[in-house]
């Protein structure tokens, strides 16, 4: 499939209906060659998921003149998701073509100070000029990508969801490799930082959107007693300093902690009936936990035990292919999932599985999906095959 060094194929059979393809991102030309394994003159938009190692503004700018006049989006990764499963070092592109697609893309460019209501009038705009436009076509979604440093995703579901209406919705927090420095999401051309893009999606395609994660709470909980919620930062659980404690639950070495150790071992919130996972993503120097996800004084956190992840993916794509199977999934994976799989030696395993279900997509610092920003989950959506592969518009 040329991974050394030219793009891999299509990924579906019946690429006209979702295209994809896969490039190192160091390789002289990576766009061109993705543009030529795309065929852009007739897509609505392409998505790039771009490793960090990528030469980011060479490449936004240049995708910007290549796949005109598609729409470019996109964001920074934590690892990629590929034809051939997980992969790094990588730039994925999506494309979704006008025949089965109307999209239109927000920009989000200051998370510290956007105008929700104004916000939310263009969401609702939006979806009723693609619902005018496309009225025989059957299903919507949209997709959002933000900074995944920016601390803001959960403020930021929170006051755009009456905006989402009835349409499905997931997203994903741009990654930075296991770095946690820059970030950053693409768009009109430009890569940036404390920003968001937001996708919305008419599609003659039926779709389904999904989050599922392989994890079952224990019966041990802690309390956090001292947090920065602002920050994400918990200073005590169980009025003691929070790694300490949180490794003395698990007899562990407070100076061995690792994001291993997060993976393996991570903490669960109950909210209504449901427990959401309020994943770790590392030590401070000076022994406070720092968070992907809301955190604040007074919250239960419960130790969650995992599933066989194998297993469990491998049920939850056979839930996906129940009726038919998708031409492709678009996933947002938690870094954390792809750390304890490594952990565990079943990377091969997990990666075999996603490509053999056409997921592409890429390994995040959370997601959101129904109006919540989540950790540790697999979340987005299935797109399958035309109802009648010969309608027309």
């Amino acid at each position: 499939m040329g991974h050394a060094g030219g793009p891999s194929g299509l990924m579906n059979g019946a690429a006209d209906v979702v295209r994809s393809a896969c490039v190192d991102c160091e390789v002289d030309g990576a766009v061109m060659q993705l543009a030529e394994a795309l065929h852009p003159g007739d897509l609505s938009l392409v998505v790039l998921f771009l490793s960090p190692q990528s030469d980011i503004k060479r490449v936004v700018e240049e995708a910007q003149t290549l796949f005109a006049p598609a729409e470019v989006v996109g964001c920074t990764t934590a690892g990629e998701i590929s034809d051939i499963g997980y992969t790094e070092g990588r730039i994925v592109a999506v494309g979704f073509p006008e025949a089965h697609f109307q999209t239109r893309t927000l920009l989000i460019d200051d998370l510290n100070a956007f105008d929700s209501h104004d916000l939310i009038e263009q969401m609702i705009r939006n979806r009723n000029d693609l619902g005018n436009e496309k009225p025989d076509w059957i299903s919507d979604f949209t997709f959002l990508m933000i900074d995944g440093l920016s601390t803001r995703e959960d403020t930021l579901i929170s006051q755009l969801s009456v905006g989402f209406g009835p349409v499905p919705f997931f997203g994903g927090s741009a990654g930075d490799g296991t770095d946690f420095s820059d970030t950053y999401v693409l768009h009109g051309g430009e890569a940036r930082s404390n920003a968001a893009v937001l996708v919305q999606v008419r599609s003659r395609c039926p779709i389904r959107v999904f989050k599922t994660d392989h994890l079952v709470p224990a019966d041990t909980r802690m309390v956090v007693t001292g947090a920065d919620p602002a920050r994400r930062i918990v200073h005590e659980i169980n009025a003691e300093p929070a790694a300490r404690e949180y490794a003395r639950v698990l007899g562990k070495d407070p100076e061995q902690l690792t994001a291993f150790t997060f993976a393996a071992h991570p903490v669960v919130v109950r909210i209504g009936d449901q427990h959401h996972v309020r994943a770790i993503q590392q030590v401070a120097d000076n022994g406070d936990l720092v968070f992907f996800s809301a955190i604040d004084e007074g919250v239960v956190l419960t130790l969650a035990e995992p599933k066989n992840m194998v297993d469990h993916l491998k049920d939850e794509m056979a839930k996906l292919s129940e009726t038919d199977a998708p031409e492709m999934v678009l996933a947002c994976d938690c870094i954390l999932r792809r750390l304890e799989a490594q952990q565990k030696q079943m990377t091969g395993d997990i990666s075999s599985i996603l490509a053999k279900n056409r997921v592409v997509g890429f390994s995040t610092y959370g997601e959101q999906v129904n109006s919540m920003h989540v950790n540790q989950t697999l979340t987005g959506v299935a797109i399958y095959p035309p109802e009648d592969s010969q309608a027309t518009d």
